[in-house]
């Protein structure tokens, strides 16, 4: 159904060249929040610190009566509660995600949206079901070409009434460690993380991650809804159809040091030693190296990165010390990932505001 609420089916718009945030993203941005940036000290994000974006209404789903069914190109429909879904043999898999409009609020000119700058992002342990058992148990048919993930959040986007929706190719979702996850940091769900049920897609942007998931219909055609074949697009225009989001890029974030002012969030530091620290990950490739400037990106330095094959799919912490004298300063950090993939200094512009991962600015003052 299209509904004439002042907005369009088609891309979003643009900010006009000098308009500020809008009270319509200022709205947005106090409903969702971001990562406090000290946070990343946490290897596991405490769930309450853990990025949200939430597109709709958060469902008050009773989980008494909830129930997930299984069809489409099936052999054997399948239905469960949750008491059925958690007899199924669990495994745990530690996954960072990381919003797909993470930065989207430096890009100029700026895409109206939700209007982040780095901080969209978190990391958890998610305990769940393997989606590719319940796909196997429920026999796929071989015409299968995509599976349709359905959740309980339910509005506008565009003018368009929907679900919210999204698909998988059936080879990424018979991946082993894409889960159908019931509890966060070895709890239920939080209601705000898709109580009692979502999709963890482990390397893919937060879009894929449905939360509320109530249906899961398995389809031999691409699936064309609203959130897969118009929202989630790379474009550069509002007329071609752009190539869809996907991956994460490579991205390295620096824990801002010393201490803060309170309006500008510009960073304090005394003369001497100091330790730069932060994370870094990736959803194509493992990450491998991230490099540190002090001068604003003119020179860079290697980082220490630590965790070497452990958790593939969450993010890596790395060091680096820094012999800070008096002075003011831009910190930064890039990283490279196994395939030869490194941040960039300046970002590459899409319509959407997706897929960001220029590297981060921290501007730091060093006094005795």
């Amino acid at each position: 159904m299209n509904l004439d609420v002042g907005a369009v089916s088609g891309p979003g718009r643009l900010a006009a060249p000098g308009e500020g945030i809008t009270t319509d993203e200022l709205a947005l941005a106090a409903r969702n929040h971001g990562l406090p940036l000290e946070a990343l000290h946490y290897d596991v994000t405490p769930a309450g610190l853990h990025y949200l974006l939430t597109h709709f209404d958060i469902p008050a789903v009773d989980a008494a009566t909830w129930r997930l069914g299984v069809h489409g190109r099936v052999g054997s429909p399948l239905a469960f509660d949750l008491e059925a879904l958690r007899a199924w043999p669990r495994t745990t898999v530690r996954v960072t995600i990381e919003c797909a409009g993470n930065g989207r609020a430096r890009l100029e000119p700026r895409p109206v949206s939700q209007p982040w700058l780095v901080e969209a992002v978190g990391t958890a342990e998610w305990t769940g079901v393997p989606l590719h058992t319940i796909l196997t148990e429920a026999r796929v048919d071989p015409a299968a070409v995509e599976v349709v993930f359905t959740g309980a959040d339910h509005g506008v986007e565009r003018g368009v009434e929907q679900d919210y929706q999204r698909s998988l190719p059936l080879a990424e979702a018979m991946r082993e460690e894409v889960l159908l996850a019931y509890e966060m940091n070895g709890m239920a769900l939080p209601p705000q993380h898709g109580y009692p049920l979502r999709l963890v897609v482990p390397g893919w942007y937060g879009m894929a991650h449905v939360k509320w998931v109530r249906d899961i219909a398995v389809v031999d055609v691409p699936f064309d809804g609203f959130q897969q074949a118009v929202a989630y697009r790379l474009r550069q225009n509002a007329d071609e159809p752009g190539e869809p989001v996907t991956r994460m890029a490579a991205r390295a974030l620096l824990i801002p040091p010393g201490f803060p002012d309170f309006m500008s969030r510009t960073r304090v530091v005394h003369p001497g030693p100091v330790l730069l620290e932060g994370r870094a990950w990736s959803g194509l490739a493992p990450v491998e190296h991230v490099e540190v400037s002090v001068d604003g990106g003119d020179t860079w330095a290697p980082a220490v990165v630590e965790g070497a094959g452990e958790h593939r799919w969450a993010w890596r912490r790395w060091t680096f010390i820094w012999q800070a004298t008096v002075g003011r300063y831009t910190l930064s950090a890039r990283a490279a990932d196994a395939e030869g993939r490194t941040q960039p200094l300046t970002q590459a512009w899409n319509r959407g505001g997706f897929g960001n991962n220029e590297v981060q600015l921290v501007p730091v003052v060093c006094f005795e």
